[in-house]
């Protein structure tokens, strides 16, 4: 089965919160959905089947960062989830390409997610993307688990921007994993 990756459009609504309320155990109201369209149309896109049907979105918007006297805009993976049975097939990975070319028209400076640290296929492929791992956040997901955040440089940014915008939210590994790009 073939499929292909394009904006959001608001009749997605429904199928994207089935795919959300179904696949993962953190939920958003409607309107968390809408405004992160309204506000980031070129980072809210989803994958669409043969048949018409959404089989997975990723829905990401862009965060403002006063440091070292300029802004830096971070561009944050909010939530991403694909149909388990539409799973292995590269529309994780496809999702993924095409919302950083948003975020980059969006002039980020680097994109971050979190991830829960069972998560392994997921961390795979954010590895296979150049993402690192700046730290932990303890305790971010609602059961309890942690979460690595992990983050992939689009522009120059120094390490001390890196620890000021992001670095405060995470216990630091005793080995940093830095983003190869």
């Amino acid at each position: 089965m073939s499929y292909i990756v394009r904006k959001f459009r608001p009749e997605d609504l429904q199928q994207v919160e089935r795919i959300n309320r179904v696949f993962l155990p953190e939920n958003y109201p409607s309107t968390f959905f809408l405004e992160n369209y309204r506000r980031f149309p070129d980072a809210f896109l989803v994958a669409e089947s043969e048949s018409g049907n959404v089989v997975g979105y990723i829905m990401c918007r862009v965060e403002y960062y006063p440091v070292s006297g300029r802004t830096l805009f971070l561009g944050h993976v909010l939530s991403i989830a694909v149909a388990k049975k539409h799973r292995r097939r590269g529309i994780g990975e496809a999702l993924m390409k095409e919302a950083e070319r948003g975020l980059k028209r969006y002039g980020s400076h680097l994109v971050y997610l979190e991830v829960r640290v069972s998560n392994e296929p997921a961390i795979k492929l954010y590895e296979k993307l150049n993402y690192g791992v700046l730290g932990v956040i303890p305790r971010y997901y609602h059961d309890g688990e942690d979460a690595y955040l992990m983050y992939k440089l689009f522009r120059q940014v120094s390490d001390e921007e890196i620890e000021s915008s992001l670095g405060w939210r995470v216990r630091p590994l005793d080995k940093k994993v830095r983003p190869q790009g």
